[in-house]
């Protein structure tokens, strides 16, 4: 069961609207120095509060946490021995997809047993920025809401569009509409939607002066084209263009690529190298011990294969 500050901490990244991952170990197979029960909270930067297992274990979880963070799925983690014949196996270092929903990893630290880790993300609910006071504005809060949506109606154009809203809704009919648009576009929304004509769409996306990164998240008229009439009905029309721009992308396959196992990942995923003292896969992220060399950051599993690199550098270069 997770422990009693581990739950206030999650109450707190909720309440701040932090996405996580809830890592609880729910297998062991000995030795190992984990128990069925040990739970920890991996943040965004890396950093790992609470207790999985040692330092190659936590690597593992980060790395693989980050990725479930980034695709917004939960996964079993298995983490097992290294094959004898080399770091991560005949295979090298990398993750391999098993049954739905298992995501087994060589690790060449453990010392003989097998860990088996369910990581649950916790996401903030999507919060989807609604302006206008008009009937497709209270319609389209009226679906987010049962969607499940943090979704915020505003009229005031000064108030701002928050910095993690996924979704920017303009219903106003009109009023105010360009400063809206921009801010959320400036604040990097990935939808960025206006109620109108196709014509009026055109003037007004002529008037922000759209690069094309911006025009791929600019939506005129807003919604998918269902035949909506209604108030009701152009709300699930939004929303539902909302839902395919944002889903978030499925977790990296499992074949090593250039940035680790399943290559650089989806979007937001972290980038990933591998530990050249002991194979491993590890996650770029603030935790992650590393030390510059030769005008390069490299990146390890734990200080002690950190210390192992600083003290013979010239071992370890060929795999960098």
């Amino acid at each position: 069961m997770i422990r009693a500050d581990l739950l206030q901490r999650a109450s707190e990244l909720r309440a701040r609207r932090t996405p996580f991952v809830v890592a609880t170990v729910v297998r062991v197979q000995r030795p190992a120095s984990a128990k069925p029960g040990d739970s920890a909270l991996l943040l965004p930067d890396g950093t790992v509060e609470g207790f999985v297992g040692g330092a190659c274990t936590e690597t593992t979880v980060r790395a693989q946490g980050l990725r479930q963070l980034a695709a917004g799925q939960p996964a079993l983690l298995r983490i097992t021995p290294a094959a004898a014949d080399g770091p991560g196996g005949p295979d090298g270092p990398g993750a391999a997809a098993g049954a739905e929903g298992i995501v087994t990893v060589p690790n060449p630290c453990l010392s003989g047993g097998t860990l088996d880790i369910f990581l649950e993300v916790v996401r903030p609910p999507m919060l989807v920025h609604v302006f206008g006071d008009t009937p497709v504005a209270r319609a389209l809060a009226a679906v987010g809401r049962e969607a499940g949506w943090d979704t915020r109606l505003a009229t005031d154009p000064a108030a701002g569009v928050p910095p993690d809203a996924a979704a920017v809704v303009v219903a106003s009919h009109g009023g105010d509409e360009v400063p809206v648009l921009a801010a959320a576009l400036r604040a990097g929304a990935g939808y960025v939607g206006l109620v109108a004509s196709r014509r009026r769409g055109a003037s007004v996306a002529a008037a922000l002066e759209l690069d094309d990164e911006q025009a791929r998240r600019f939506h005129t008229p807003a919604g998918l084209d269902i035949g909506a009439r209604t108030p009701g009905e152009i709300a699930v029309s939004i929303a539902a263009e909302i839902v395919s721009v944002t889903s978030p992308a499925p977790p990296p396959a499992a074949e090593p690529g250039p940035g680790g196992p399943g290559g650089p990942g989806g979007p937001g995923a972290a980038a990933e190298r591998t530990d050249p003292v002991c194979g491993m896969t590890v996650a770029v992220a603030e935790a992650t011990p590393r030390l510059r060399h030769g005008g390069t950051t490299v990146y390890f599993c734990s200080p002690a294969c950190r210390d192992s690199f600083a003290a013979d550098p010239e071992r370890y270069t060929r795999k960098l």
